[in-house]
């Protein structure tokens, strides 16, 4: 039961996506509308008027937040009715996380919680165990929190040295380790916790609970950003854990933590998403408000070039973080229509979009990276002022391409798994990268054949599409097997994919909408267009030339480099006055309503 207009992973590369096959944020609906109300009323009634507090860690606070957030249903928007959940889609789950990003140090707490502090309980747990934990985590009774990390054993999660031993009685898993960087492990009442048992090479996962005999916990750590935010060591002397506990199977540890890890990666490119929007908010009401030289700095051009970007690189992560989403849900009823358990249904979908879930995470934290940098640069000195929002969304940013695999990882990850996929047997994309290089010659640069503007932009994104292509089977070509150590060529590769699914996803959402804008409103979405394809053309450029100078010579390094300039070239863009339009209608909004 094929969804023909769901691209599986990966298959936007090979496969021509129509607008009216995608889902746009535009598109919720009422009862979408009114959860995203519900989030942005609890951050406005509870999290905003107490930022200080939150920050100082006032005992006691966060994890009243986190009960406050259970009694709204939040807590428990991914799980199932049945255990007491929301038991909402993907979509709004996400969406949820989009909106609570915006809270600072809370949504880390929240996406904690409801993301790797409950999921590995719901997709993998026994029946029995569901029904003893998820009710409690839903209803914010209990708090959640998940123990990976080790101080030797950060990116190689799978080295941990935290062991288990079963009893003589054959009733308790004895747990000997220590965890850090533990997410609301200070107020957390249960724990997911990898371990080896025996002399076992892969880990398996363990529910325990903080009351159990044996389990310490460190003081709070000081941290650079997320200040409120609860992160602890634990430590596990002769914990005594019942073998009930065990999660999943012996051995299947280290295959949930990398699911799991799929699902942080795709929700963190949402949590970025309400933290850039509340920065270009601060950024704009700023800009509005301070006069030098006698006028407001707003109507300056270079303060009008970093507000434009800002709402450029906000709206393209908007696009890609929900166009994949609804790709995730459509899969998920595939699965189940085909007769597949809930559970299996959304592990499968999300291991489908491992690629698309990784690119997700490297752009909607980089591009939040960059909103918040300049939304201290557009204020000034006063940005450098723990007095201003903006120092907290400055330091809470930065940890974004830390969480859930670094971005480093995830670059190579997307590289990884695009070689995967090229190597399919049923894959066309080798024979087609041949393809293209051995028609490079004939490629014709000039688009003024191509009518219609959508029809134009389409041209330009499958000459991006062909340029990636292009250079993975050549730089497999030439470096084979040492492919995988090649971690400067793979991560240029991956930067082509980032951006190539980002501007491909933008020009879908841009058609779409003009059939939604007015008139007189959709103008403004043609400059972001343009102005995104022809960044996004330019960037993967420069990444493709810095891999083809690693590994090609003479005629073909030639041939190649004058293929790809004619692959990525897009036609003029009048920059200057696409962005000060931008610019100028956040202005005038005086906040982001794009």
């Amino acid at each position: 039961m094929k969804n023909n207009k769901v691209l599986g992973g990966g298959e936007f590369l090979l496969t021509k996506s129509k607008a009216l096959d995608v889902f746009i944020p535009e598109e919720f609906d009422e009862e979408q509308k009114m959860i995203s109300g519900m989030c942005q009323d609890f951050l406005e009634k509870e999290v905003f008027p107490n930022l200080d507090r939150i920050d100082s860690m006032e005992p006691g606070i966060m994890r009243g937040l986190i009960s406050k957030a259970g009694e709204l249903g939040l807590m428990g928007i991914s799980i199932p009715e049945e255990y007491g959940g929301f038991g909402q889609s993907f979509v709004t789950s996400m969406l949820a996380s989009d909106v609570l990003g915006a809270g600072y140090s809370f949504a880390v707490a929240f996406s904690a919680h409801t993301g790797i502090g409950s999921l590995p309980i719901l997709y993998y747990g026994s029946e029995e165990q569901k029904t003893k934990y998820l009710p409690k985590l839903a209803s914010g009774e209990y708090a959640g929190a998940y123990c990976l990390t080790e101080p030797n054993a950060g990116s190689d999660a799978n080295s941990g040295k935290t062991k288990a031993v079963l009893s003589e009685d054959g009733k308790h898993y004895i747990l000997n380790g220590q965890k850090m960087w533990i997410t609301n492990g200070g107020f957390a009442d249960v724990l997911t916790v990898f371990a080896k048992i025996d002399n076992d090479k892969i880990l398996s996962a363990f529910i325990v609970e903080r009351n159990f005999p044996g389990v310490s916990f460190n003081p709070e750590e000081k941290k650079m950003g997320i200040k409120g935010s609860s992160t602890v060591q634990i430590f596990f002397n002769d914990c005594m854990v019942p073998v009930e506990n065990m999660l999943g199977k012996r051995g299947e540890g280290f295959r949930i933590a990398l699911n799991i890890l799929h699902i942080g990666r795709i929700k963190l490119g949402a949590n970025s998403l309400g933290a850039g929007r509340r920065a270009i908010m601060h950024s704009v009401n700023y800009a509005n408000e301070r006069k030098q030289f006698g006028t407001h700095i707003a109507n300056f051009g270079a303060i009008k070039y970093k507000l434009s970007e800002q709402v450029i690189r906000q709206f393209v992560s908007e696009g890609a973080v929900y166009r994949t989403s609804k790709y995730v849900d459509e899969t998920i009823k595939m699965h189940i229509a085909d007769g597949m358990e809930k559970a299996q249904a959304y592990l499968e979908a999300l291991g489908e979009y491992a690629m698309e879930a990784a690119i997700l995470k490297v752009l909607g934290s980089e591009n939040l990276d960059y909103i918040v940098d300049e939304a201290v640069q557009i204020h000034g000195g006063m940005g450098f002022s723990a007095e201003m929002p903006v120092d907290k969304a400055y330091r809470d940013s930065r940890i974004n391409r830390i969480f859930e695999g670094t971005n480093e990882i995830n670059r190579l990850v997307a590289s990884d798994m695009f070689l995967k996929m090229a190597k399919k047997a049923n894959c066309e994309l080798f024979s087609f990268s041949r393809s293209i290089y051995d028609t490079l010659n004939d490629i014709q640069e000039d688009s003024t054949s191509v009518t219609g503007y959508f029809e134009k932009k389409y041209f330009y994104v499958e000459n991006l599409k062909k340029a990636v292509i292009l250079m993975l089977g050549k730089a497999y070509d030439s470096i084979c097997k040492q492919y995988s150590t090649e971690q400067e060529i793979m991560m240029s590769i991956s930067d082509m994919l980032i951006h190539l699914y980002a501007a491909e996803s933008l020009v879908l959402r841009v058609e779409k909408l003009q059939g939604i804008k007015s008139e007189q409103e959709f103008p403004v979405y043609k400059d972001i267009c343009d102005v995104f394809l022809y960044e996004a053309a330019s960037s993967i450029y420069k990444s493709a030339m810095d891999a083809l100078n690693s590994f090609a010579t003479g005629e073909e390094y030639t041939k190649i480099m004058n293929g790809l300039r004619k692959l990525t070239t897009v036609e003029q863009v009048n920059l200057k006055e696409a962005r000060r339009r931008i610019a100028s209608k956040l202005i005038e909004d005086n906040t982001y309503r794009f």
